[in-house]
């Protein structure tokens, strides 16, 4: 693998506040040109680890590349943008003007800086209110405006922490959107809470917990051979039963939610005969269906295969 092609590159970052240890030798590389999802409990060490990939803290051991470039050096001007969560915008300044501000802190010229400003709020669905102030728009129209400010560039790799909470389906589906079409010349790091969401986004991921990497994995798995099902209320009995029907190699239960990994080759209909099971033993489902879930891949970790 060339050098140019890698995004990032940790090996062994550790960084300490005081007595707490927020990164603890973590290593991983990323060369996905999809965007890659960045998940763990609070407290997990996300927001320290964006921090150090922008230059705005430095690790105290280990060593960590962006684009092959040291973070915060002169090469990777105006190449990362950032969305903290609780991005901050003046309350009494036109977005237009704020914008331009942001861009003429990256070196744009003043007329370049207005265009950039325009640019990326047209690419958010914002140039419409330019000339708002941040206090007049809504909760969806401020994470648009703040992941707005994060393009400004444009950046080859964008940050973003929290890009739909808080917010709606529709806006939640539009930032999707806006993503997926930015996506194809823009690299993207996503750090949410929000499972379902960066399924819909994501083809990996780097799963924090504290201040450790706990897993690095591809999250666009084939469905083949994989079937999730979500029962109302645990069954104890249902779990061995599943183990028995031909082609079926492992069921893991936990509370009320079965992994099932079978054979399709030996078993093809395996999902219409869990419905005859289930029905017969009068057992309500809330949902069948093939692959397992971004939540299922990372927490299965506490299910225990049925004998």
């Amino acid at each position: 693998m060339s050098k140019t092609s890698v995004l990032v590159e940790c090996q062994g970052l550790s960084k300490s506040f005081g007595q707490h240890q927020a990164l603890n030798e973590v290593s991983f590389t990323l060369d996905s040109p999809e965007p890659v999802a960045l998940v763990g409990p609070n407290g997990a060490g996300k927001s320290t680890l964006f921090s150090i990939l922008c230059g705005y803290q430095f690790a105290d051991r280990g060593s960590v590349r962006v684009f092959g470039c040291t973070p915060g050096s002169a090469e990777l001007k105006g190449k990362i943008g950032a969305l903290p969560q609780d991005a901050v915008f003046d309350p009494d300044v036109a977005v237009i003007k704020q914008l331009t501000f942001f861009a003429r802190l990256q070196g744009f010229s003043i007329s370049e800086a207005q265009r950039e400003g325009e640019r990326v709020l047209e690419s958010m669905g914002l140039l419409d209110k330019r000339l708002a102030l941040p206090t007049e728009l809504s909760h969806g129209m401020k994470k648009r405006l703040s992941i707005a400010q994060a393009l400004i560039g444009p950046p080859k790799l964008v940050l973003l922490d929290e890009p739909t909470a808080g917010l709606d389906p529709e806006n939640a589906r539009a930032i999707r959107h806006c993503i997926r079409e930015l996506q194809q010349h823009t690299h993207f790091i996503i750090s949410s809470h929000n499972l379902s969401e960066l399924e819909k986004l994501c083809s990996q991921v780097l799963f924090l917990e504290q201040g450790r990497l706990k897993s690095q994995q591809q999250l666009q798995q084939q469905a083949e051979g994989k079937l999730s099902l979500k029962l109302w209320r645990a069954h104890d009995q249902i779990a061995e039963d599943i183990q028995h029907i031909t082609g079926v190699l492992a069921v893991r239960s936990h509370h009320e939610d079965l992994l099932i990994d079978y054979d399709p080759t030996l078993n093809p209909t395996l999902d219409q005969q869990l419905l005859q099971l289930l029905a017969q033993q009068h057992i309500r489902y809330r949902q069948l269906s093939h692959g397992h879930s971004l939540e299922d891949q990372l927490f299965s970790h506490a299910a225990e295969p049925s004998h």
